[in-house]
Order: structure tokens, then sequence, then C-alpha cells
């Protein structure tokens, strides 16, 4: 039996009160020479959403995060162009990582952040600097909007994109992060089977996911050859147990978990 509420094609209605975010997945070669690092940061123990789990950089999409992307060119209401913008931003305050912004010197990179977490408007210094964003280096892969009820709701675009060359140490935004690393996708999720770090459910099926993929290339390939579809996750009875089940036509390699065992925000 399943829940009445759940769509299994993924085309579901967006949640009432959803808030709209963006988040990105940066990958970069291993000097191992394996599977593509994922930089991965884990979320303060204090925050009201996903407290103490590993997650993607990512966070709210901003009403100026709508005007950066009407600057470079697009429709003043592209939530997907925002999300772009938003997940870039984000990205920068949260770890010091400045993605899809050519112009920017290593050496700068410390003090447009600041002023960023100062509450500076991207608009404005991308205005100031005359510079604009690369915003097609991102490769769209998945739309997430689990709703769980008991935790906030978002609606949340996920990117991949290569990992820019840097020199300078990341370091977290203290004020919501505790910890910053790199590791392949099967490297988390064997941290996770290990109790060693906390992942919530669309953490690990997007990890999933990426780990079928060597490198961003060959998952950006993948990417491309599934539909973004809004993903709300449901309850259904199977074998004999409750599960929590996303479709099973968007790439995923594993579409569903014993609902005992969910890690959901």
């Amino acid at each position: 039996m399943r829940d009445n509420n759940s769509q299994e094609t993924g085309a579901t209605a967006l949640p009432e009160g959803a808030i709209p975010a963006a988040t990105l997945v940066i990958m970069r070669s291993a000097e191992s020479g394996g599977a593509d690092e994922i930089l991965m940061v884990k979320r303060a123990k204090t925050m009201a959403f996903a407290a103490g789990a590993v997650v993607f950089p990512g966070g709210r999409i901003d009403p100026d995060d709508y005007c950066v992307a009407a600057r470079h060119g697009f429709a003043a209401d592209d939530a997907e162009a925002a999300a772009r913008v938003a997940a870039l931003r984000e990205t920068l305050e949260e770890t010091g990582l400045a993605v899809g912004w050519p112009d920017l010197a290593e050496d700068q990179v410390d003090a447009v952040r600041r002023a960023l977490l100062a509450d500076t408007l991207l608009s404005e210094i991308l205005e100031q600097r005359g510079e604009r964003l690369a915003l097609d280096s991102l490769v769209p892969f998945a739309r997430w909007c689990p709703n769980f009820k008991e935790a906030r709701t978002f609606d949340t675009r996920f990117f991949a994109v290569k990992a820019p060359p840097h020199r300078h140490e990341l370091t977290v935004e203290v004020a919501e992060h505790s910890h910053i690393f790199w590791a392949s996708a099967k490297e988390t999720l064997a941290m996770a089977d290990r109790g060693e770090v906390s992942i919530i459910f669309p953490t690990r099926r997007n990890l999933e996911r990426i780990a079928q993929a060597d490198d961003f290339t060959v998952f950006s390939a993948h990417a491309a050859a599934f539909p973004v579809e809004l993903v709300t996750p449901w309850i259904e009875e199977r074998g004999g147990s409750t599960h929590l089940c996303i479709p099973p036509h968007l790439g995923y390699p594993v579409t569903s978990e014993p609902f005992e065992r969910v890690r959901r925000g």
C-alpha cells in the first residue's frame, strides 16, 4: 500500500510553503587517480535543518539572485537561472571557493566572501567590478523537495560543476558549518555506513547516483541522459516493511530505503 499523495512518475506538485534553494556538487580530480572527489560540508549541530549532517554546499535562493540572473540575460522570473546564482554565491560564502567566477583573482576571493557575509549584495559586487559569472558552467541534474512535515521544506535544485584551481585553504562559515572535506562519493557513503558521518536521505541518494561515474565528464553525460523532475519521496509498504521511495526513471541506482533507517533532516 502506498501513500495516496505520492507520484511515482516524479511529476509531483510542489508542497505549499517550500523554500527555493540550490546546491552544488563540486568535483575535482583525485591525486590518487581514482574517482573524482566532491567538496562536502558538515552542518553545525545548532542548525534547524539537517543539523550535524554532511551535505553539499548550498542554500536559499535570495531575491538578489534573480537580479544577478537578469543581469546575465535571463528572464526576471527565471527560477533555474537564479538557482545557479545562489549555488555559486552560497558556495563562496560557505567554503571560500569561488566557482564560476573566472575574473575573480585568488587574492581577492576572501574580500569578496567577507563582503557577501556582511550582507553586501552580489549584484552590487559584480556591478562594481564589471564582472560576470559563468552560469553555463553548471550542469543541472536533479530537483528535490522532500515533504517530511517535521523539518523545513526546501525545493532544491542540484547542479554539478568542475572545481576551479585554487591554492588557498578552504574554510567553513562557522555560523552554519563545522567541518569541510574532499572525498569521493563512494568514500563518503562508506564513512556514513561506518557511522563516521551522518547523511540525510536526499544526500545519500545523490551520492549513490554520482558514485556511478568516475569523473565530472562522465557524470555530466549521465545527467544529460535523464530528465530533471521534481522528486518528492513517498512512503510505501514493500515486503512487509515501510519504505521511503523515489521514482525509478531518474538515474538513481537505489530508489527506496527502509523508513526506520532514513535520516530525513
